[in-house]
């Protein structure tokens, strides 16, 4: 039958080849190809081989006979350069609607955040996530003896490198790079090695906020930050200013703002106090000023970190961080 097989396709080659008119060439397809054609016959025989030789022979088959399909194909395209599929549109049905990929929550808020301190003369940066000691911590005031380093659980690398835990790490890197005056944003991807629950996560995003020049108080801090605010939730919002401790400001504040998924009545996002914690903030410290280049007497400036994150909970109400980067489409085509 292999031999059968070979000589019907070298039959067939060669009358093609010579073929010169397309009603010809159709009946010579259906003199071999077609239902009563002499390949359907040859196959016919295949149920008489034995079983060792069905597979060999069954695919030497269906390789012939695809070849000369797509050989076929190839002359017909030939005869009809300009042959089209017949088929009748109507303009006035509605079209099909293609399924495309959307933003992630978090990603949507930081554009919108973006926009806002665009709108207030920022600039937005980005940054290496890969950091060493001195930048995520020494040059912020946190030497290694530092309590504040056992707030920040840290996945260590090898060279005394680490993933950075806070987009904070860039403040000594624009001071040195860009100098004073200085104003910009640099959101991005932190890491901290600890444990999830509905409000924790080992990855997730923030927003640093820098600014610098002659003259910045905490009333400049407090101003840009309610705009922020009204820019993101497109209404006014509870804040409250509590005094905190990062060794990078003084003074430093906490900025809470009331629980917007349960409107502070308590719940498992809020740890059922009402109030959510979103934006560590405060003056920069002299130490840091001068680390950047800086001299503290005649510069100052105010930096913040917002957990974007956590503001992608607050403005779509989601009761549970690790959603988020969870890729359930069920999750995120809601948005």
């Amino acid at each position: 039958m292999e031999v059968k097989l070979q000589n019907l396709k070298n039959t067939i080659l060669k009358e093609l080849a010579e073929i010169k008119d397309s009603q010809l060439l159709a009946d010579l397809k259906n003199k071999y190809l077609g239902r009563k054609g002499e390949l359907n016959e040859i196959l016919k025989a295949l149920k008489d081989l034995s079983d060792l030789e069905k597979p060999r022979i069954g695919k030497l088959a269906n390789e012939i006979k695809q070849e000369l399909a797509e050989v076929f194909a190839q002359a017909e395209s030939a005869f009809n350069p300009n042959k089209q599929t017949n088929f009748n549109f109507d303009a006035s049905l509605p079209g099909t609607k293609k399924e495309i990929g959307h933003l992630n929550p978090s990603t949507i808020v930081q554009y919108e955040i973006e926009e806002a301190f665009l709108a207030m003369g920022f600039a937005v940066y980005d940054g290496p996530q890969l950091e060493s000691d001195y930048y995520n911590f020494t040059a912020l005031n946190i030497p290694a003896d530092h309590p504040a380093r056992d707030t920040q659980d840290t996945f260590w690398l090898e060279g005394d490198n680490l993933l950075r835990t806070h987009t904070s790490n860039l403040q000594v890197r624009m001071l040195e790079k860009y100098g004073a005056p200085f104003r910009g944003i640099f959101p991005g991807r932190v890491f901290r090695y600890e444990s999830t629950d509905a409000s924790h996560d080992h990855t997730f995003y923030q927003l640093e906020g820098l600014m610098v020049d002659k003259n910045i108080n905490i009333g400049n801090l407090i101003a840009t930050m309610r705009t922020l605010l009204s820019s993101v939730f497109k209404r006014e919002v509870d804040v409250r200013l509590r005094p905190g401790f990062f060794p990078f400001v003084e003074p430093a504040f906490e900025m809470d703002i009331k629980c917007l998924v349960c409107g502070g009545q308590g719940c498992s996002v809020c740890k059922q106090s009402g109030w959510v914690e979103l934006m560590p903030c405060g003056m920069v410290h002299p130490k840091v000023l001068e680390a950047g280049g800086l001299d503290p007497k005649v510069y100052s400036g105010f930096a913040f970190g917002l957990g974007l994150t956590r503001m992608a909970m607050m403005k779509y109400r989601i009761d549970d961080i690790r959603l988020l980067q969870s890729g359930d489409l069920r999750f995120l085509k809601q948005f």
